[in-house]
Order: C-alpha cells, then structure tokens, then sequence
C-alpha cells in the first residue's frame, strides 16, 4: 500500500513538474516581430475562394490560369502578405479554396486577391472578412518549407 501511494504522489509530481518544465517562456521581441497583441493574436482577412461565373474556358485556358493561380499564391506566401492557403475536398457549397491574408483591412486585402489569375478571370469568387487569430500563423511557411519534400 505504501509502494502504491508512493508512486502516485512521485507520478503526480513528476507530471507536475514536466508540464512547468515544458510551458514555453513569453518572447516579447518575436511577439512584436508578428505584430501579436496581449493574448498572441492579431487581425488577418479570411478569403474563402467559391466557383465563379466563368463556365465558358476552355480546358487549356482553365489548365494556364490555375498555374498563375499556385505561382500568385507562392509569389504572396513569400512576400509575407498570404499566410495559409489551400483547396477543399469535393463539397455541395462549391467552396474551393481559402486564403488568410496577413492584412489588417478588407481593402488591402482586395489588392492581394486582384493578383489572382483565377480570379481575375471569374474561375473563382472570393469572399472576404476579417479574422481574429494566432499571430504565429505567419510562422507556417517556414515550419511548411521544412516539410515538404516537394515543392509546387
């Protein structure tokens, strides 16, 4: 019985003390590089990416757009002004992709969808509204390129 409160006082406590151990220390200086706010968040713009209107291209039009499509993508992303982005699975909405722009105001972030090929060309629709989230979501590319074996 001794042995049996012995190893659950020496299994709470070293449970303890590696949950203290592992709570990563508060970095004001990367905090301000991302422009976080008290709770580590800042404001970015949602874009969700939805068919548009455009039923008329060709197959090899549509197949060139898509490809300034990912460029204009890689061309944000490295620019800092894109910070997540990504299709959808097949779905009954027609939703297509989603953007999170690292921008503080839906206009600028027009700015940054009126680049997009697909766009331009009414392939797809983007709707855009502001959104509330970790600022360390601009960090994703650099964790990304380290896990990508390919590259687009």
């Amino acid at each position: 019985m001794k042995k049996s409160i012995f190893l659950l006082v020496l299994l709470c406590c070293s449970t303890t003390i590696f949950s203290q151990e592992n709570t990563p220390a508060f970095d004001e200086k990367l905090a301000k590089s991302l422009n976080a706010d008290e709770y580590g968040m800042k404001k970015y713009v949602f874009c969700l990416l939805k068919t548009g209107t455009n039923t008329t291209a060709t197959k090899e039009e549509t197949q060139k757009l898509f490809e300034g499509h990912m460029a204009n993508i890689s061309k944000l992303a490295m620019e800092g002004k894109l910070v997540v982005a990504g299709p959808f699975m097949k779905n009954d909405n027609n939703y297509r992709g989603i953007y999170i722009f690292n921008a503080s105001s839906i206009e600028e972030a027009k700015t940054f969808v009126a680049t997009d090929p697909a766009v331009q060309s009414k392939l797809l629709e983007a709707e855009l509204t502001l959104w509330y989230g970790s600022a360390a979501l601009q960090e994703t590319l650099k964790i990304h390129d380290k896990i990508a074996k390919t590259k687009i």
